[in-house]
């Protein structure tokens, strides 16, 4: 089996699937694709044509056989051709199709990948990983078939941006590791993965549930008791405490006498080095809580605000275009209670400055310092704060931070991480307000769906399809409500006790 860029791209985002894909129980693997990822897949398609359109002249070999095109691909190579389009390279375990392949004035080709997303990492600057393997892969094909190459390559990203990854560089900050080095051992661990010369177990993840083999790795870790099934208990932990506790199970870990391992860390710096002891008693009461307990544990009493009007309020954004084009409130007053949603009614720039302005006016005509407002992750915030860049003239960014450093704003995933422990492997609001007895009454609720509708609303102007949006958007707001509700209540207990 060749190794391709999309096999690099699999383990990075789970080293687990490479080997399921290859060995795992193929009846168990969901079958039809997601919609999501498919019109991820589509609106990646017609990104690359569009950027295809408006390049210049260019040689295709996009058509034909593997074979035929990589003759033809090696021929445009060898006849110094400017611009190759879908070219195929392939040698020894190595196979790639780079978007396009540049000749540069010193002789050496170039591979460019055309990306629908931003060309570097958002968080730092620096380059994505996923983008520099596949670029360090076709690199190597192309020293590999006897052409020059500098070991660098480019992405054409969503914004129009060439952006240039050198790939002796450091992958991120703070790690000496190069992207070379970096995607020399994630080839190591695919091939090996792929000749099923090592196995590795599934973990669960918040990541996970767009995947085809979802049911199948959590059906795997709920019967084998899997540590993953602890919130936050990711799988780098899962590996370090399977290994240095000998401890592979939810029932066992819950057991574990926590002071003598704290005792032994602090004997031995490097032992259960990737956990701290804050941590790791975290970690042990959720499996408490999991396994013996089974009921939530709230640690200390909520001081909610009181106020005459109560907003719980859910944001609909597409992250492939960062565009936001829902704003959902449920308002809940003496007066009753009721959903006001504002819609962008198309994707433009000022259909959604428009839905945006119309949600701050509807902030601005409440009671002031006589409403409270809870949403659910840091989310809204870091949305909100992108907006206001990119539409300053609707309100200032220190009237935005205003906003949310509000005390009477408030992010309820930090209160249910700070006060609160529930017996379950994930807190997303959906497990929470599902445990807690709401339903919602999609039968698909899903915010990744939720794209998948508006982009067909936008194809179509099917009001079936808008309303479906936003009854999904009134329950996620209905769901915040009904776990403040639900705080309130343990906090009422707590404080009874």
């Amino acid at each position: 089996m060749y190794i391709t860029a999309s096999k690099l791209y699999d383990y990075l985002q789970c080293p687990h699937f490479i080997w399921r894909e290859a060995y795992g129980p193929q009846e168990e693997k969901i079958k039809e694709i997601n919609p999501f990822i498919q019109m991820l897949w589509n609106k990646g398609i017609q990104h690359e044509e569009k950027v295809i359109k408006e390049i210049g002249e260019f040689t295709d070999i996009s058509k034909g056989s593997f074979e035929e095109r990589f003759a033809r691909t090696i021929k445009a190579m060898e006849d110094n051709t400017p611009l190759i389009y879908q070219g195929v390279l392939y040698s020894g375990n190595l196979f790639g199709i780079p978007d396009l392949l540049k000749k540069m004035p010193d002789g050496s080709y170039v591979p460019i990948d055309i990306k629908s997303g931003s060309g570097l990492d958002n968080g730092n600057g620096k380059p994505k990983k996923h983008y520099a393997v596949q670029l360090c892969l076709y690199a190597e094909l192309l020293q590999k078939l006897g052409f020059k190459n500098n070991r660098q390559g480019i992405v054409f990203d969503i914004h129009k941006n060439e952006v240039e990854y050198h790939l002796e560089e450091s992958i991120n900050n703070g790690n000496d590791i190069s992207c070379w080095e970096f995607y020399q051992e994630i080839k190591k661990q695919t091939q090996l993965l792929l000749d099923n010369k090592i196995q590795n177990k599934p973990a669960m993840a918040g990541a996970c549930k767009l995947c085809p083999w979802y049911n199948s790795c959590k059906k795997w870790c709920k019967e084998n008791q899997d540590l993953t099934m602890i919130f936050y208990l990711g799988r780098t932990k899962r590996d370090a405490i399977n290994e240095e506790l000998e401890i592979e199970k939810v029932d066992a870990f819950s057991k574990l006498d926590t002071k003598e391992v704290i005792r032994k860390k602090k004997q031995n710096k490097n032992f259960l080095k990737s956990i701290g002891e804050k941590t790791l008693s975290k970690l042990v009461a959720r499996a408490k809580i999991l396994n013996d307990t089974k009921k939530p544990v709230i640690y200390d009493k909520v001081d909610f605000p009181q106020a005459s009007h109560e907003l719980f309020f859910d944001i609909e954004d597409d992250p492939t275009q960062e565009f936001v084009y829902l704003h959902g409130v449920y308002e809940r007053s003496k007066t009753g209670e009721k959903f006001i949603p504002f819609v962008a009614d198309g994707d433009t720039n000022k259909a959604e400055a428009t839905a945006w302005q119309n949600f701050w006016n509807y902030i601005k005509s409440l009671p002031q310092d006589d409403f409270a407002i809870y949403y659910y992750s840091p989310h809204e915030k870091n949305t909100y704060q992108r907006m206001q860049r990119q539409y300053p003239e609707i309100i200032s960014a220190e009237d935005v931070d205003n906003f949310f450093s509000n005390p009477r704003v408030i992010d309820l995933y930090q209160i249910v991480l700070k006060y609160t422990d529930w017996p379950l492997s994930s807190y997303s609001l959906k497990e929470l307000a599902m445990y807690l007895g709401f339903k919602w009454r999609d039968d698909t609720p899903s915010g990744a769906l939720s794209i998948e509708w508006y982009n067909k609303y936008l194809e179509t102007k099917d009001e079936k399809i808008l309303n479906r949006i936003l009854l999904y958007n009134e329950d996620d707001c209905k769901a915040t409500m009904v776990l403040k509700d639900a705080i309130y209540k343990l906090s009422a207990e707590y404080n009874a006790n």
